[in-house]
């Protein structure tokens, strides 16, 4: 880990780490720093986020103890709807095009969070990322992957082509990668604040992208976009409070797989143990099949979250675990009767104030649509809508999709920690196991960070991916028991890579951590050994 009586930010890059650190240096926030290491992994992370995706985030206080959190994520243009789909001839949302393309929550929820908890001037936090974008910098290893696994998408759209395929092809690992029209937009934001996205020359830039393409967004559904403030929803796991955000995100699912963890000795058994394992795997299973059965946007449906996080619910979910036999499929259950490709970021400054924030375009590079003139990508998020009117998550105008992307946070005594791990439909599985490994199994956060985790990105069935870090008799165990394991290698970019930050408010130290699956690092303010600024 990282230790310091300062700040700590860390992202899954470098530089953005380093950005974020330097501006708590300046006396920034952790809001601040979190805002300016996020602009720049727009910049240098350009296939998982950037100003055409949406955010999620929490914040914690560390004199007031509150946390708040906010849902910066876009809306279906009004005119985009089912009927309208079915007659350009699709029968489910498309995965790319400018139909699966959402109004971009990023830039306003920013906005949003500076305005309350930022102390820096707003103009100050994009100079990283404008000298990033201008200057260049050189392209890392696990990035320069992700970028030549895409060259496909990126050759089918001539902006695409033109900003990300410099010569043809993805940059190579260490070579100087520019992206000068995606400074200008960045110093637009700077100098105007998020009123240029939508609704001035970016927002342009946008329609004008979208309609020569066929879309249908208009002006007024990025004039009329606004991030909604939003109260964490939380359970208890053995003495600890975790937190996630409420729908559209799946941060529900994380909290039911831990109230179902709690109905077995994990502790007792240990973090690689086939029990161990089979619970989790059969817990994910479980709550999964809630998530695509109830998830939605809460303001066109009515989503059973208290029943679907309760104790009383988990109980009769664990009991129908069967440690010694897989269940393939595994059908949702009635809550509602006990109820009342992404970056994550973690950032703590020298107060303890903790940021928890998350960023993405959904798909590598979104929707694969690049805006003229100003060189970044439109989110794909549209995706996540389906086209079924019994669903909670059917398309409608002016809805938000099923979201991937969820922040975290939790804390019991003196200990607060913020972090996430990446992946789409890995996000909760993969923030459980991490709760789990520090609850039950005693690591610290960049040990359970690196811990060997199992993975199921498909919407239910037995087959999972494992690391071939837990041990090949367990392995073999799970797999007499029914689960369907591919086995992969070493920090395996599929199970997700993430951050943690953690505030000891009874000594007032700090703690960094990040996840050797991707390009990170988790980086300290410097300490004023040179004096104050």
């Amino acid at each position: 880990m990282v230790i310091t009586t300062q700040g700590i930010v860390a992202t899954s890059q470098t530089l953005a780490s380093q950005a974020g650190a330097q501006i708590l240096a300046r006396g920034g926030s952790a809001v601040d720093a979190a805002i300016a290491a996020d602009a720049v992994l727009g910049v240098v992370e350009p296939m998982n986020s950037g100003i055409g995706g949406d955010i999620f985030a929490m914040d914690w206080n560390s004199k007031t103890g509150k946390l708040t959190g906010i849902n910066a994520s876009g809306w279906a243009p009004e005119k985009l709807t089912p009927a309208f789909l079915r007659k350009k001839g699709f029968t489910e949302m498309p995965s790319t095009s400018i139909y699966s393309v959402t109004v971009p929550g990023c830039v306003e929820g920013w906005a949003k969070l500076h305005a309350r908890f930022g102390r820096l001037p707003w103009r100050e936090l994009f100079q990283p990322a404008i000298y990033y974008a201008g200057h260049g910098f050189p392209v890392t290893e696990w990035i320069h992957a992700y970028w030549q696994a895409e060259e496909s998408k990126l050759a089918r759209d001539p902006n695409a082509r033109r900003v990300f395929l410099p010569e043809g092809h993805a940059p190579a690992v260490g070579q100087i990668f520019r992206n000068p029209d995606y400074a200008k937009a960045l110093e637009l934001i700077a100098a105007q604040g998020a009123k240029v996205f939508y609704r001035g020359a970016i927002a342009r830039a946008i329609l004008e992208t979208s309609d020569h393409l066929g879309g249908v967004m208009t002006a007024s559904d990025l004039a009329d976009f606004s991030s909604e403030w939003v109260t964490p929803i939380s359970t208890t796991y053995r003495g600890w409070k975790v937190y996630e955000l409420p729908p559209n995100g799946q941060g529900m699912a994380t909290l039911e797989m831990l109230n179902i963890f709690e109905r077995f000795p994990l502790p007792q058994w240990g973090f690689d143990s086939a029990d161990a394992l089979q619970v989790k795997m059969e817990a994910q299973k479980l709550a999964y099949a809630d998530l695509f059965r109830y998830n939605g946007d809460p303001r066109f449906a009515k989503i059973p979250v208290q029943g679907i996080i309760s104790k009383a619910y988990a109980r009769q979910r664990a009991a129908t675990i069967d440690l010694r036999h897989a269940h393939c499929p595994v059908a949702p259950g009635k809550p509602g009767r006990f109820g009342s490709e992404t970056v994550y970021l973690a950032a703590v400054d020298h107060h303890g104030n903790i940021v928890s924030f998350i960023q993405s375009l959904s798909a590598s590079f979104g929707s694969g649509i690049v805006v003229d003139h100003f060189g970044f990508p439109l989110q794909n998020r549209g995706a996540g809508f389906v086209l079924d009117s019994g669903s909670p998550d059917v398309l409608a105008p002016r809805k938000r999709p099923f979201h991937t992307i969820i922040p975290a946070f939790m804390e019991k005594g003196s200990i607060h920690i913020g972090f996430g791990i990446m992946g789409g439909l890995n996000q909760p599985q993969a923030q459980a196991q991490f709760v789990s490994d520090i609850v039950d199994d005693g690591m610290n956060i960049q040990s359970a960070l690196e811990a060997p985790r199992f993975t199921n990105l498909s919407h239910g069935g037995c087959s999972l991916m494992i690391e071939d870090r837990v041990p090949r008799a367990i392995r073999l165990e799970l797999e007499r028991r029914g689960q369907k394991l591919e086995t992969r290698g070493d920090y395996c970019m599929w199970m997700g890579g993430g951050q943690a930050v953690l505030h000891d408010s009874a000594t007032g130290v700090n703690y960094g951590a990040s996840d050797p699956r991707k390009d990170g690092e988790a980086i300290p303010q410097p300490d004023p050994y040179f004096g104050k600024h």
